[in-house]
């Protein structure tokens, strides 16, 4: 049995026994605009959609008989040249070009005491959904875990091993790839061939339904100071023995159990690179306090860019703030080094 390579299908076929109408595929090109995800030959029939597993789902618009041949790459596409730099001096002002480019001044240490390190709340490890092993799984069943694909062939479970990505889908400037690997490729085959970075078991079947905790959504709200990006996730009554939150360059995964069999889980692919051990979390009675610590000093404009669903949550433009509150947006004049002097 061969499998099928073309978009949007992914069955297997005997070459002996392929007729005309067997395939259901994408003969257009996948399309992720400001989150928005679908294929460009149907558009007006498919609705385009924001999760990255109901784009893999959409149905073909296209027949025909399934195909074994390597597809071929589109061109690459060209990415626009990345703006100048932005960051602020000790005054709180705006200074673009060779002088934002230039690193802030490192902030003061402070002598540590035991204490001090032992209140810090570390990064709890992300524990993911399992199958019972005594679940009753049919054979052909795809794994549910991205990258994965393997059916069960109705051999022993215990000695599988699943390949996988554990991270949300990036998609940045052309590039894609997953938050919890460092690889990125242009082309969306590649991505989709793209093997996965962590190993465990498959996923066939999930939990039961019944089991199943109610997953709702909480209110989401932040700010920015040049160095760190401070984000309140209101969920009252979290369970502090079980809820977390995990850290990753450009990621991270909220996991809140909340009364009532509650649950808030999101992973945030990042607007920018954080210093995750730099980064924690407190969990407190109505809400839980996240701060990420930066990679670098450019300004997030969102948390992530990627799932416009989020944008109801979110504040436009974040405000500095150096007290904790919110500031203003940007300064009220612009600061110019020697350079730019010499042009205005």
């Amino acid at each position: 049995m061969t499998t099928c390579t073309r978009k949007g299908c992914g069955k297997t076929f005997d070459a002996s026994n392929n007729d005309a109408a067997d395939c259901s595929f994408h003969p257009g090109a996948p399309v992720f605009h400001e989150g928005l995800k679908s294929w460009s030959c149907c558009s007006t029939t498919n609705r385009a959609v924001t999760s990255f597993d109901d784009f893999l789902n959409l149905p073909g618009c296209a027949t025909g008989t399934h195909s074994s041949e390597a597809p071929v790459a589109p061109p690459k596409p060209i990415v626009p040249p990345t703006p100048a730099p932005t960051t602020t001096n000790a005054e709180g002002k705006e200074v673009y070009g060779a002088a934002a480019a230039a690193p802030l001044p490192p902030p003061p240490v402070r002598a540590s005491t035991p204490l001090a390190d032992a209140a810090k709340p570390a990064s709890t490890a992300y524990v993911e959904e399992q199958d019972d092993p005594e679940v009753v799984v049919e054979k052909g069943t795809v794994c549910k875990r991205k990258a994965c694909g393997v059916r069960y062939d109705g051999e022993d479970r215990s000695e599988e091993e699943c390949r996988y990505h554990a991270g949300a889908p990036i998609f940045h400037e052309g590039s894609k790839g997953y938050s919890c690997c460092k690889r990125r490729v242009l082309d969306f085959d590649e991505f989709l061939a793209i093997q996965g970075c962590r190993t465990g078991k498959h996923l066939y079947v999930g939990a039961k339904k019944e089991d199943q905790e109610e997953l709702i959504e909480c209110r989401v709200d932040h700010y920015q100071t040049p160095r760190q990006v401070i984000v309140s996730v209101f969920g009252k009554g979290a369970d502090k023995e079980v809820s977390g939150v995990k850290f990753e360059t450009e990621a991270m995964h909220v996991d809140l159990l909340l009364p009532g069999r509650k649950r808030f889980t999101k992973t945030f692919a990042l607007y920018g690179p954080i210093t995750p051990e730099e980064s924690k979390y407190t969990i407190l009675g109505t809400k839980t306090e996240i701060t990420l610590a930066k990679a670098d000093a450019r300004s997030w404009p969102s948390i992530t860019a990627l799932d416009p669903s989020l944008a109801k949550n979110f504040v436009a433009q974040l405000a500095f703030s150096a007290g904790g509150g919110r500031g203003t947006t940007g300064a009220k004049e612009a600061v110019y080094d020697d350079q730019n002097k010499q042009r205005s």
